[in-house]
């Protein structure tokens, strides 16, 4: 019996040993096989440390390949605490280093963690300062390399960019609508320490720094640089509240060019106010458009057959009555007689009246919708406003009338433009962009391309669009927008002047002057928008202080875009005080009498002794203003 229970017991000892060796083998499985790398990574975690390498944000691009957002490199601050030996020397050498307070230093140097970055008085030192830190030799202190957001042209289209802040995250503009792409991931130096966070002897293991995503976007370098420079001329001449440019391409919806003042300097974007950064006014401020709103009123009349330019008259007798309102011309006495497309060139008031009346509410309102007003375009910028409308059941005929020649009504920049694209392109509505595509940095692969987008076809006819490509190109001829007709070239456009509204109240005196012109008026390749708001000392007129400044625009942007010259078009009917072209005639080998006679037009030089001219400039053909200076040369 007594054999018996050892026996048993030997058993039970010698199966609960199995069993323990069981779990024991089974917990060496688990460690080294299924919980090797969480382990491995928890203990790899108490001996390395990482040294950070921020990586660069992505560049942003204009269509053609020049930098419009880039990167410096900068340096800064981090300490080891750990590695640090002497701290009292350390925060003073650093403290006076950084010119920061020795109290301020030393929550730093003694601060209970593996790696602490000096913030923000180590970021982004200059390098005489990152010099005398890095010559002093001190342990556990180190400089790494940090990358700064810089932008080449500063106040360029500023709103637009946007900025970022001193941790390169976006804050406005396309860096913050894109930086999840423009981001890229930061890499390390990593090094190993001991119990003590002793560095040790070790080879050190470099991870590369993953670099953001580049954009391009659909900005014409060129372009913008011209639309900045007349705004800038406007805030000179005018003192302006406000000035908008922008430009389009009529047949894609990308943006060429596109500011506004105020602006800001994105480079030093602390220096200013939020409100500042944040309004972005070619897409968000709203106002009544006044006259460039006549051109959807002229196209949907058209599309209607409510109206024959050339055979439908209107006689302008200064003012129209519509029930107990009196709606003014701008010309006090009227216009007279006029057909409907001098009712276009002379942007009469009272003709577009009757244009609505002819149309009706419910006819206008729906070619408004159509070209894109009362809501949001859905460019690819944040910040966008929608306009207000009248409400249908609220559009009475007063509202109607007034409606017609673009007042009552409250619109964007950007809504303009589109809508005004779509009426000279044949009729498509297409939805503005900016980004044309999303890079792979070190391969340049394209990740996200943006395509053309329709956002309504067919709004007007073709033939249509031909009639208010015509009258717009009348309206630069011969009539209030001949400030922008440029010698060679067929431009259409429409002048506006709308009175500013506070308070339920027309301003005195208080206008937006703008100016919506497009060339070639037979082939339109691009649409320039200019706007003042509120310009001193002048008369206010659109076309005489938005007409210039577009002008110049359009003349830019032909060159930019390598558009041709068109052939054909219309012959500006000139008036006084107007500048005439006249083409030089062509006089070489001519006696130098007869070469006078023939360039009496202009104010003729002769160079040298003989007879007979040799060489003349400007060559024959070219067309000059009368009265300026052409050069004979003899023999």
């Amino acid at each position: 019996m007594f054999f018996k229970d050892i026996h048993r017991r030997m058993k039970i000892v010698l199966v609960s040993i199995i069993f323990l060796f069981v779990i024991i083998i089974g917990k060496i499985f688990y460690i080294q096989v299924i919980d090797y790398k969480k382990l491995n990574k928890l203990a790899s975690d108490l001996w390395s440390r990482n040294l950070p390498v921020k990586a660069d944000r992505g560049l942003i691009y204009d269509v053609n390949g020049n930098v419009l957002a880039d990167n410096i490199t900068t340096t800064s601050l981090v300490l080891i605490p750990n590695q640090i030996k002497n701290k009292d020397l350390v925060t003073k050498k650093l403290a006076l280093i950084l010119n920061v307070p020795e109290e301020k230093m030393a929550t730093h140097v003694n601060k209970k963690t593996s790696i602490e970055r000096v913030h923000p008085e180590g970021r982004r030192l200059s390098y005489e300062v990152a010099d005398k830190i890095r010559n002093l030799k001190l342990n556990g202190v180190y400089l790494v390399k940090e990358s700064k957001r810089y932008y080449p042209y500063d106040t360029y289209m500023a709103h637009t960019l946007g900025y970022v802040g001193i941790d390169n995250q976006g804050l406005s503009g396309l860096e913050l609508m894109y930086d999840d792409y423009l981001t890229g991931k930061d890499g390390a130096i990593k090094y190993y320490s001991d119990a003590k966070g002793n560095r040790l002897k070790l080879s050190e293991v470099y991870e590369k720094p993953q670099n953001g995503m580049n954009i391009t976007l659909t900005i014409n370098k060129d372009i913008q640089a011209s639309i900045e420079r007349e705004l800038d001329n406007a805030v000179t001449k005018y003192n302006p509240d406000r000035v908008v440019g922008l430009a389009m391409d009529p047949n894609s919806g990308a943006i060429l060019g596109i500011s506004a003042r105020p602006n800001f300097s994105s480079n030093n974007y602390q220096k200013y106010s939020t409100e500042q950064i944040n309004r972005n006014l070619p897409i968000w401020a709203t106002y009544e458009p006044g006259s460039t709103f006549k051109i959807i009123t002229l196209a949907a009349a058209l599309q209607e057959g409510k109206v024959d330019l050339e055979k439908d008259t209107f006689y302008d007798g200064g003012s129209i009555k519509v029930e107990n309102a009196t709606l003014h011309c701008w010309k006090k006495g009227g216009h007279g007689q006029e057909t409907f497309l001098e009712v276009v060139e002379n942007s009469c008031n009272p003709g577009f009246v009757v244009l609505g009346q002819r149309l009706g509410k419910e006819s206008l309102f729906t070619y408004i919708k159509k070209f894109g007003f009362g809501s949001k375009t859905g460019i690819d910028l944040n910040g966008e406003s929608g306009g207000i409308l009248f409400p249908l059941d609220k559009v009475g005929p007063v509202e109607l009338a007034t409606t017609a020649f673009g007042q009552g009504v409250s619109v964007t920049p950007i809504q303009q433009v589109t809508a005004v694209s779509a009426a000279i392109n044949g009729g498509t509505l297409y939805k503005p962009y900016i980004v044309k595509s999303i890079n792979e940095p070190e391969t340049n692969i394209v990740i996200k391309k943006t395509k053309k987008m329709v956002v309504r076809k067919s709004i007007i006819s073709m033939e249509t669009s031909e009639k208010v490509r015509y009258a717009l190109e009348s309206v630069v001829s011969n009539g209030t927008g001949r400030t922008a007709y440029i010698d060679g070239w067929r431009v259409g456009g429409k002048t506006g002047t709308a009175q500013k509204v506070s308070n339920g109240k027309y301003l005195y005196n208080n206008y937006i002057l703008s100016f919506i012109g497009f060339l070639p008026a037979n082939d339109p390749k691009v649409v320039v928008y200019m706007a003042i708001d509120n310009p001193k000392g002048v008369k206010q007129y659109g076309g005489v202080i938005a007409g210039p400044p577009a002008k110049a625009v359009l003349i830019d942007a032909a060159k930019a875009l390598n558009i041709s010259k068109p052939s054909g078009g219309m012959e500006k009917e000139w008036q006084y005080p107007d500048r005439k072209y006249v083409i030089v005639s062509d006089v070489v080998n001519k006696n130098i009498n007869d070469a006078k006679k023939e360039l009496s037009s202009f104010n003729v030089v002769v160079e040298g002794s003989g007879e007979i001219v040799i060489h003349q400039s400007p060559s024959a053909g070219e067309r000059i203003y009368e009265g300026e200076t052409v050069r004979l040369f003899t023999s």
